[in-house]
């Protein structure tokens, strides 16, 4: 797997090093999580959303296989049918024959299978949204997430909100902005049943897209609703997260007026 990321002159170049650092990074969150949760498995099946050339994917198979002995159902999405090809050459070269690389956009991927984790590395914009709602969808008991790229919320915040005096500032509210993006995910995941916890894949010197939404699916629901807070901090700063309309339903429209009516 590391000469397909160095390539054939077994050299790398600082991108393609940092790259190998990300993915190794965000392996040892997932492998963490799934020693935790998933440990009485023999097989698990992996979701990769935006999967690009699937670095990550692999990797996580391979050690899933060889260090951890599970059986290892592996299935990649990304709407490049070029990558897609190269993918699935690369998959039948490392013996993943139980990878299946589909040509699809997320938010469009349908299938009958249950998935134990869903993971997305630097899906861009709201095709981190779309992995997430994914995840919830297909019920899986593992989302995992290092976003990328949160445009959606930043074109939204406008004025308004008790934070303009931050918001005034370019850098100062995309960096406001990166993290209301993150924050309103992870308490739309708390909506949904969700146990949520947020990490680091490694330095920020690394790279500054480090943040990892780490989701677990509780197997009993609280009696309070858990999309107040969603809702209250979606609502004070005035914008619409595109994860809404990937997933309705979610929001439990009915509890919250009868929170409002006591």
């Amino acid at each position: 797997m590391t000469l397909e990321l160095l390539g054939p002159t077994g050299w790398s170049d600082q991108r393609q090093s940092s790259k190998l650092e990300e993915v190794a990074g965000f392996c040892e969150v997932i492998l963490r999580f799934a020693d935790a949760y998933l440990a009485k498995r023999d097989s698990i099946r992996v979701l990769e959303c935006s999967c690009g050339k699937s670095y990550l994917g692999f990797v996580l198979a391979l050690l899933l296989r060889d260090a951890k002995g599970k059986t290892v159902s592996l299935v990649g999405v990304d709407s490049n049918p070029a990558l897609i090809d190269k993918c699935s050459a690369v998959a039948s070269r490392l013996g993943l024959e139980d990878a299946r690389l589909v040509c699809s956009r997320t938010a469009q991927f349908e299938s009958d299978e249950e998935f134990d984790i869903v993971v997305a590395l630097h899906a861009c914009d709201t095709a981190t949204d779309e992995a997430i709602a994914k995840g919830i969808q297909l019920g899986a008991p593992l989302i995992l997430a290092v976003p990328c790229c949160q445009n959606q919320i930043r074109g939204q915040i406008k004025t308004g909100h008790p934070l303009t005096a931050i918001t005034d500032f370019g850098p100062a509210r995309e960096r406001l902005a990166n993290l209301l993006t993150d924050v309103l995910r992870a308490q739309f995941l708390r909506s949904a049943g969700y146990h949520v916890e947020l990490g680091e894949i490694g330095s920020p010197k690394l790279t500054p897209k480090n943040l990892c939404i780490c989701a677990r699916k509780v197997k009993r629901r609280t009696k309070r609703p858990r999309s107040d807070e969603y809702r209250m901090l979606r609502d004070l700063f005035k914008v619409r997260p595109k994860i809404e309309a990937l997933c309705p339903g979610v929001l439990d429209e009915k509890a919250q007026g009868r929170s409002a009516n006591t």
